[in-house]
């Protein structure tokens, strides 16, 4: 709509044609937009949760706070009620919010002339980032009061380095200095990136699967704690659309699980193949996926094959993308050890994005272990894609 609005010609009342938006007018709105719709979307979903609520439940006004709230915590923010730090992202509106700065950022590149040098994209982009980081500021001074305060160092770096990230990438793929970046990386480096972008997401896939088979083999627990909320349909959708928001910090927790680690719901509660120690956990029907005892579950042990698989496709893809240039077999074979190493690497990076605390007691420790988690599904990964790039480099040698 931004940039459809940037190519209309406007007329004024002499029939003459006006000038468009200036470009740095419609990036600035562009980036606006994200936090206008994203917060408006959070407000419109907890006022339709609130209106099968027989009680009544919260203001327009308390909707719009939580909602707010809500946003904070995507951005990597942090909160402090009463009962302690709360900092645990809800990695899909995360996603969200980054896809939506994203486009932002391409935004920003469509409104600027044809062939705009580098130093126009990145001011281009830079606008978006500071209005973002700047509203996003704004609404944790406006919702920071003496019930939910604010944790201002997290707060003041979290949002600047999603918004750099989401909107780099964005302005980057559209102006063309992502590829040309790439393009200047040593022939080798392409097919190992694009081998560990298909490991990440095969690793991320075969979670998100054992999360589904843990819940659909306890949908007693599951049902027994929505039914359990109180407040008629509005507990069991609100938590419902909780859980739905924490479903990917679910997953990278089972990545912590199938490396061997295990992953922690605070102080009382780990799962890991090693062993299952259970405390009391958030009335949250997602965690009805947790054991419900202390034995170690199947679904535990089979998930081991997380890492061994992403390596292997890794691997393989890595291999298929090889040349004669790039070297042969053995050369694949050191560039899969690359491979399952960054894979390993972004594992750990990801376990760090997805853990934090709710609260300064027995939940303050939430989520996989990020270094240990990303040194063992690293080396698993590793062996499994150098194996894989070596031979798919020899068949493919003939």
């Amino acid at each position: 709509m931004v940039p459809l609005l940037a190519r209309l010609p406007f007329r004024r009342d002499d029939g003459s044609a006006a000038r468009p938006a200036p470009p740095a007018v419609l990036t600035a709105l562009a980036a606006a937009a994200v936090t206008v719709v994203g917060l408006a979307g959070l407000w419109l979903a907890l006022l339709v949760v609130q209106t099968l609520d027989p009680a009544g439940g919260m203001s327009a006004g308390g909707a719009a706070a939580l909602g707010g709230r809500l946003w904070l915590l995507a951005h990597g923010a942090e909160l402090r009620p009463p009962d302690g730090a709360l900092a645990l992202a809800p990695l899909l509106l995360t996603l969200l919010a980054a896809s939506g700065l994203s486009w932002a950022g391409r935004v920003a590149v469509r409104v600027l002339d044809d062939g705009a040098p580098a130093r126009a994209v990145v001011r281009a982009g830079t606008t978006v980032v500071l209005v973002h980081v700047a509203l996003t500021w704004l609404l944790a001074l406006l919702v920071d009061d003496p019930a939910v305060g604010t944790g201002w160092p997290r707060t003041l770096v979290a949002p600047a380095v999603l918004a750099l990230v989401a909107v780099g990438w964005g302005a980057g793929r559209e102006s063309g200095l992502a590829d040309a970046a790439l393009a200047r990386f040593p022939g080798a480096a392409r097919p190992v990136l694009r081998g560990v972008l298909a490991g990440l997401l095969t690793a991320l896939a075969l979670a998100f699967v054992v999360v589904a088979v843990a819940l659909a083999s306890d949908t007693s627990g599951y049902a027994a704690l929505s039914g359990a909320l109180g407040g008629a349909g509005a507990g069991a959708l609100g938590l419902f659309g909780l859980s739905a928001l924490y479903l990917p910090n679910a997953a990278v927790a089972v990545l912590g699980l199938a490396a061997g680690p295990g992953f922690s719901v605070g102080t009382g509660t780990l799962v890991s193949v090693h062993g299952v120690t259970l405390g009391s956990v958030p009335a949250l029907p997602l965690l009805a996926a947790l054991p419900d005892t202390q034995a170690v579950p199947l679904v535990a042990f089979v998930s081991q094959i997380v890492p061994a698989v992403a390596g292997l496709v890794a691997g393989r893809t890595l291999g298929r993308w090889f040349t004669d240039r790039d070297g042969g077999s053995v050369v694949a074979g050191l560039a899969g050890l690359l491979a399952g190493s960054l894979l390993g690497l972004l594992v750990g990076l990801l376990a760090w994005v997805a853990g934090g605390a709710l609260g300064d007691g027995a939940l303050a420790q939430v989520g996989a272990p990020p270094v240990a988690t990303g040194l063992a599904f690293g080396a698993q990964a590793a062996i499994a894609a150098a194996i894989a790039a070596a031979v798919t480099r020899w068949r493919a040698l003939g």
